[in-house]
């Protein structure tokens, strides 16, 4: 008898707390996610001080460690490269090419974008269950958890995961277009985000001949392709003879991993607190 009374006096005091854990606790998990993940947002858009909302162009220098065969700044303003200038020395005659962005003309970098985007709609999943607010279940914290979760292990994907394009999909990309002079036949480009870097690599091909002996075999798709890849592109097949990747590090990208980060930590948290109520005594919140 006193055991039983003893087991329903736990049982109200687990039930107080997770009551206090809905209409308190969760509400507190949910505004510290809004404020971090404001700040995330924040450091894509980069407006300046008391210019209306305009985006501040930014300055990087292109760098590698082993090699100067490729130097350049890159502009990125927001979501957008509006202005690229390399340099580039050719292995087999030295020769100096220098090729820049046309005035008229930006790359929007998607991942920039969609990773944002994906930000923004966390915050919108969070911004519709406000203080007033009364979640009734555990099973619906989890359910918002999850939803916000995944939108945040969307957006770091985005940026932690390039996409991988074939070498046809890169030499016919409106990049090849955007810069003057013109780039050589024989010189492929593509511009990506990897974590908090901003890289550009540039392909140095040479035409295989029909004469060939080599066994002709079309590389897929691939983030970054090795020397000896080999693709046909307008009647023409290519084998990828030099390959040059140079990098800068974009500082407030890395603040934005770091909020995911924090954000997901924060989400599972709140999961596992809940949780912790259907493990007592078949007690099941949700």
């Amino acid at each position: 008898m006193a055991a039983a009374m003893a087991s329903a006096a736990e049982r109200a005091v687990l039930e107080e707390e997770f009551k206090w854990l809905l209409q308190e606790e969760v509400h507190a998990v949910l505004k510290q996610l809004q404020d971090i993940l404001k700040e995330a947002s924040h450091r894509f858009a980069l407006p300046t001080s008391g210019s209306g909302g305009v985006i501040k162009p930014e300055n990087f220098v292109l760098s590698t460690s082993g090699t100067d065969q490729v130097k350049g700044v890159l502009t990125l303003q927001g979501d957008a490269l509006c202005q690229a200038d390399v340099n580039l020395k050719m292995p087999r005659n030295n020769q100096l090419l220098h090729f820049a962005f046309r005035e008229d003309k930006q790359w929007k970098l998607q991942q920039i974008q969609d990773a944002r985007n994906h930000v923004n709609q966390a915050i919108y999943l969070l911004m519709n269950r406000d203080v007033s607010y009364q979640f009734k279940t555990g099973s619906e914290v989890l359910k918002l958890m999850d939803a916000v979760m995944l939108q945040l292990s969307r957006a770091r994907n985005r940026l932690t995961t390039p996409a991988t394009l074939t070498l046809p999909e890169i030499a016919s990309s409106g990049l090849t277009k955007m810069f003057t002079p013109a780039l050589p036949p024989d010189i492929l480009v593509n511009f990506y985000i990897n974590l908090n870097k901003l890289c550009l690599t540039v392909y140095q091909l040479h035409v295989l001949q029909p004469s060939t002996t080599k066994n002709f075999k079309p590389a897929g798709g691939s983030i970054l392709h090795n020397p000896g890849a080999m693709f046909e592109f307008g009647n023409q097949r290519y084998e990828v003879s030099h390959v040059h990747k140079v990098e800068c590090v974009v500082p407030w990208l890395n603040d934005a991993l770091v909020f995911f980060t924090v954000s997901l930590q924060l989400c599972q948290q709140l999961k596992d607190k809940i949780s912790v109520f259907s493990s007592y005594w078949n007690y099941r919140p949700y």
